[in-house]
């Protein structure tokens, strides 16, 4: 019989308001994905942290947990190459914390089930940018180098000549508690299992701006500007969801995944504008925004801190110490429209789950778009009934 096994790796952040909030809501994710694995059948679990306090938690929770080193030093593909050696894994399930926070059971017996396969192969919720895996044949990964972070498995395991495979691009797939804005969204639907909802009702993580912004999506006079790592098939779907008009300006795809000394144009732009010029010209063309700040913001020296960027999300630039990130922040509370801040999370998983909330009080029959005609089947039938009527 194959031995197959869940893998969960989590690493414990700052004490800064906005990392402790994140932190709070992945422990919670955890408990509740390790319920849905257990519920799918799977019931050899791998929890990998450097946070002792949660494994003192988790002790009587019947979960192997394994000690991780500092975060500087921890690199993702040694750890899961050490664990698939020493317990002789055939499949794995792997997440990242924070991930599969919205998969279903259903969802969860399909991932245990491809990583029983007797191929190579892989299964990701994101190829390009992988938060959570099944991978089969898992000892094949043995033999070869893999990436010091997540992100990148795709790319490695196709190279390796894996045969890859993506999920479709949904609520449950794209959904990550990566930023505090993440919370926030989901804080205004009914989603997540049982221990993180609790979370929620206790923390109430919600945004200055996220109920106006989220009012403008059932307006069909709104237009609203997307802005960041925005994927084509996330855009899509959001635009078939919302009533408002979206454009988008998208860049910094791959940031963490294949890093570029590149400068994005919007970067530049920034640089050259200020954010306060940066801001009224957003305002003057957009009635709402949602930015993916780490790419517009990266420079050179790359990101600030994690506190840095979680409490500009926050919308708290008295607590930033990188200059550019508080002066951004401040401009971007003063504005004259309704925006909201995060990470590449915002703008995959969180246009989901705000093209979900926005109708949560609304005529749902006012998102519904016409029907396609399948133009081959009309001239089809169109020659059936010419066929017909010369018959008669």
């Amino acid at each position: 019989m194959k031995r197959i096994a869940a893998i969960i790796m989590h690493r414990a952040f700052g004490q800064s308001l906005g990392e402790k909030l994140v932190c709070n809501a992945r422990e919670a994710s955890i408990s509740d994905l390790m319920t849905t694995l257990r519920q799918a059948g799977l019931d050899l679990i791998f929890l990998v942290t450097n946070d002792e306090k949660l494994k003192e938690r988790l002790r009587a929770s019947n979960v192997c947990l394994i000690a991780s080193t500092s975060n500087s030093s921890f690199h993702f593909g040694k750890t899961l190459q050490e664990l698939i050696s020493k317990y002789s894994l055939d499949g794995i399930v792997y997440f990242g914390s924070g991930s599969g926070a919205l998969v279903t059971n259903q969802k969860m017996q399909t991932l245990i089930s491809f990583a029983k396969q007797n191929a190579s192969a892989a299964l990701f919720n994101n190829f390009y940018s992988c938060d959570f895996a099944a991978i089969a044949q898992a000892r094949t990964l043995l033999r070869t180098n893999l990436p010091a972070i997540d992100n990148s498995l795709g790319f490695t395991l196709s190279g390796l000549g894996f045969s890859c495979f993506s999920l479709p691009h949904d609520i449950s797939t794209q959904f990550d508690i990566d930023t505090p804005t993440d919370l926030s969204i989901l804080a205004t639907t009914e989603l997540g299992g049982k221990t993180l909802r609790a979370l929620l009702e206790q923390q109430r993580p919600i945004h200055s701006t996220v109920s106006s912004l989220i009012d403008h999506l059932t307006n069909r006079a709104s237009r609203l500007y997307l802005i960041g790592r925005v994927n084509p098939v996330t855009w899509s779907h959001f635009e078939q969801e919302i009533a408002c008009r979206t454009s988008a300006l998208a860049e910094g795809r791959g940031m963490r995944a294949y890093p570029s000394s590149k400068e994005t144009f919007l970067a530049g732009a920034l640089h050259l504008d200020k954010p306060h010029t940066f801001f009224s010209r957003l305002a003057s063309i957009a009635d709402a925004a949602i930015i993916d700040t780490r790419p517009l913001l990266c420079r050179e020296g790359g990101l600030p801190s994690r506190a840095d960027r979680f409490a500009s999300d926050l919308y708290r630039p008295e607590l930033i110490k990188d200059q550019l990130w508080a002066t951004f922040t401040r401009e971007a509370m003063t504005a004259n429209i309704p925006i909201i801040l995060g990470g590449h999370s915002l703008v995959s998983g969180g246009l989901y789950l705000l093209g979900k909330a926005c109708w949560k009080n609304h005529d749902l029959p006012r998102r519904l778009h016409p029907e396609t005609i399948n133009w081959k089947r009309s001239n089809h039938e169109q020659q059936r009934s010419r066929l017909k009527h010369s018959q008669a």
